[in-house]
């Protein structure tokens, strides 16, 4: 196999890359809180002391660098659910992990156990002020309100604060599955600076019209690169017969 071969089979592994992606932002079209993400590549150059043509001592390959989420806001759907929360503007809610650990989601869906203590739809408890659990009182468990700045409010008062975490640079906040994500270097908002859509939840911000035509102009793209290397066996079949005929 040359190095052409190699260069279209880097080419054609980004492009399933991007495939899987568009796939998954698809079938999360209508997750809650989810956030759309994009494939990263890099240009790998390789570099050769020695070739029979100049142009042909560097060579460019399609380098997988990873995955980014878009971070734009999904619009808001009303649930008429008092416990329902969206953020409005960047952050994420903070859970507890079965581990112990501490994830982050944007799927504010929120329910009260058995028990009293709220957690998401999947579980997992919500944290407040200081990475403490939200419980509520048996005899305080009647009617519940979120107000905007997060403040869990009971007919007898505050029980605590739902906390939003930023992250200064979006880029280590990496999703790990079930609507959560992983984060480090996060800060917890103030009350002032909190600001919360109550009643409801984020829709996730997949387009699928863009998902849709990504996926067209990839095809087209694994069409083209295989009329491509149809044509370089081409050349080297007749390469081969020339090479036959001499002598």
């Amino acid at each position: 196999m040359d190095v052409s071969a190699y260069v279209l089979l880097s080419h054609e592994q980004a492009l399933r890359r991007r495939l899987d992606v568009a796939a998954n932002n698809m079938a999360n079209s209508s997750t809650i809180g989810f956030k759309r993400e994009q494939p990263l590549f890099h240009e790998y150059v390789e570099r050769a002391d020695e070739a029979q043509v100049k142009d042909a001592r560097t060579t460019s390959f399609v380098l997988d660098y990873g995955a980014v989420h878009d971070s734009s806001q999904g619009a808001f759907q009303a649930t008429g659910n008092p416990l329902d929360v969206m953020i409005d503007g960047p952050g994420y809610l903070s859970v507890q992990t079965p581990d112990g650990g501490v994830a982050f989601t944007r799927a504010g869906m929120i329910k009260m156990r058995e028990d009293g203590q709220l957690v998401t739809s999947g579980g997992q408890p919500i944290l407040g002020e200081g990475g403490r659990p939200i419980n509520v009182p048996e005899d305080q468990r009647g009617q519940l309100a979120i107000t905007a700045n997060g403040t869990v409010m009971s007919p007898q008062g505050a029980l605590g604060r739902l906390t939003v975490t930023v992250f200064d640079d979006e880029r280590g906040v990496d999703p790990r599955g079930d609507g959560l994500m992983t984060g480090a270097g996060g800060r917890e908002l103030a009350a002032a600076e909190t600001k919360l859509k109550v009643g409801g939840v984020e829709g996730s911000n997949v387009q699928p019209i863009v998902e849709t035509t990504a996926m067209v102009e990839i095809l087209r793209s694994y069409q083209s690169s295989q009329r491509m290397s149809e044509s370089l066996n081409e050349m080297r079949k007749g390469a081969i017969s020339r090479l036959g005929r001499i002598n």
